[in-house]
């Protein structure tokens, strides 16, 4: 029997890395991973989801949910790293994030937290132009309206 794949978040601000044990994988195919989680620590406002992380892109799409009911996506712009002899991945939030609402609107967060780890040292220019490479094809995606084209993966969920 195959070992199941683990699942590791890591972060620059605060530094961590955080074993996601709890979340349940739901597909796994060379593209995309959906899983789906509940808050590691309690919320007000959301309590569940679901997240479809776009393995060759860089960036994971999140259904952030309060009681089963659709609160917004939230998006991660990430780094994501697959190791063959732990089988698992390790991805790395780059930062920046974007947050769709249901009517659309779109709201790009963190952009000052990307701008003081840069000048802080905490991340090279490597990893900024990253994070805007792929922040801007993500962007790219939802201002042509093709955002349901992510979201897709979650129908049923």
């Amino acid at each position: 029997m195959a070992e199941q794949t683990a699942l590791y978040r890591k972060r620059y601000v605060p530094a961590e890395i955080i074993h996601l044990k709890d979340d349940e994988i739901l597909l796994q195919t060379e593209d995309i991973l959906i899983t789906k989680w509940k808050v590691l620590k309690p919320k007000a406002n959301f309590d569940n989801g679901y997240s479809c992380y776009f393995l060759k892109e860089g960036y994971k799409v999140s259904k952030f949910l309060q009681k089963d009911t659709l609160l917004f996506y939230y998006c991660d712009i990430i780094d994501t790293e697959f190791q063959t002899e732990t089988n698992s991945y390790i991805f790395t939030d780059l930062l920046v994030d974007v947050i769709v609402h249901e009517d659309g609107k779109t709201e790009i967060l963190d952009m000052t937290e990307l701008a003081d780890a840069l000048s802080e040292g905490i991340i090279t220019p490597k990893v900024v132009e990253m994070a805007l490479r792929q922040m801007d094809q993500l962007l790219q995606v939802i201002y042509a309206g093709k955002f349901s084209d992510l979201i897709q993966n979650f129908e049923g969920r």
